[in-house]
């Protein structure tokens, strides 16, 4: 089973900038963050396949940026333009398959990271 390692959460004002990594134990089909707010559903963010692919939420298009290094089988998401909204646990996912268009579906996922928490203050 692969394990996923995420690094990089933290607090930052609104309109600051972080950088997530998620480390993988072995390459992945793909790799995907998701996030959850308290009393939210988990959702989507960003998603990358092994071939540079890459799918974004609508919420955060423009500001968040995925990125990869196949040698460290890492997935990187930029964060910036922080908003308060985009608090909460940020949780990397991966699988060596599935069907592109359902990356954003956490049912998709068997493997999970343990989360890193976000928090964006106003």
């Amino acid at each position: 089973q692969v394990q996923l390692v995420e690094s990089g959460g933290g607090s930052v004002e609104a309109g600051g900038s972080l950088r997530l990594s998620c480390a993988a134990s072995t390459s992945m089909f793909v790799m995907t963050w998701f996030r959850q707010a308290p009393g939210k559903e988990r959702e989507g963010v960003a998603s990358m396949l092994s071939d540079g692919t890459t799918n974004y939420a609508e919420s955060i298009q423009g500001r968040f940026t995925a990125s990869q290094d196949n040698a460290k089988n890492t997935l990187y998401l930029h964060m910036n333009r922080l908003k308060p909204e985009d608090t909460g646990t940020y949780y990397c996912a991966a699988e060596q398959w599935i069907h592109p268009p359902f990356w954003s579906l956490k049912g998709q996922y068997a493997n999970w990271g343990q989360g890193t928490q976000v928090t964006v203050s106003s």
